[in-house]
């Protein structure tokens, strides 16, 4: 059962009215409740049938500002040195020591990176790597032959996205302390990515709706 000052703050928002972003965003900060700081999160309701390999929406994009967690970065590769991984923002670095330490569940990284070489090696790891989300992909931007330029991508905050079984896609798009005008470029910019990855396949409206929420507080739908 929701709290009262759920309730309250359920209260001030109009659900009959679509707002605009920056009424949105004032709204959502004005009514986020906790004592931390609530990260505010965007959900896209997308028109895909998940069913289909094709309609199933994964991969990484950057925001223009970033207020995620720093990664913890594991590089795996011998084509550059661990000093050039430590100086690009790397936290682990090593080879097939590395892949050892996993396989006995060492797991003290967000983000694996390698190049395709590695790929054979690490794939043995799925059952290990693969339930919590770390196997590196290439269309998440962390199997590539330019392993430096990943690290400093991931190091500056390069996020991880997908839709759920029900076609959802969520990513956090700021802090409650964040200005209401980088949250609103963080939205502008994923509702455009978003809108550019649509699959040739799907048929009608793509985006169904859009809302954004702080950690506790009721969501606010947007334009």
């Amino acid at each position: 059962m929701p709290g009262k000052k759920y309730i309250n703050a359920k209260k001030l928002i109009d659900n009959k009215k679509i707002y605009s972003y920056h009424d949105a965003v004032k709204l959502v900060k004005d009514i986020a409740y906790a004592k931390f700081d609530e990260s505010i999160d965007i959900a896209i309701k997308l028109n895909v049938d998940t069913s289909k390999a094709e309609q199933q929406l994964r991969g990484t994009l950057s925001l223009p500002h970033y207020f995620g967690k720093t990664n913890k970065i594991l590089v795996i590769d011998d084509s550059i040195s661990e000093e050039e991984a430590k100086k690009a923002g790397a936290d682990f670095f090593g080879g097939e020591e590395k892949i050892a330490e996993i396989k006995e569940n060492w797991l003290g990284f967000d983000v694996l990176i390698t190049s395709p070489k590695f790929m054979p090696k690490i794939s043995t790891l799925g059952k290990i790597l693969g339930p919590k989300g770390l196997m590196p992909n290439p269309k998440n931007g962390n199997v590539t032959k330019d392993v430096l330029k990943a690290i400093k991508e991931f190091k500056k905050g390069k996020s991880k996205y997908r839709t759920d079984t029900y076609g959802n896609v969520h990513i956090v798009i700021g802090k409650k302390s964040s200005k209401i005008e980088e949250i609103v470029e963080n939205i502008e910019y994923i509702v455009n990515f978003i809108l550019s990855k649509r699959p040739s396949t799907v048929k009608g409206d793509y985006i169904q709706s859009i809302f954004i929420s702080s950690t506790f507080g009721p969501s606010i739908r947007i334009k």
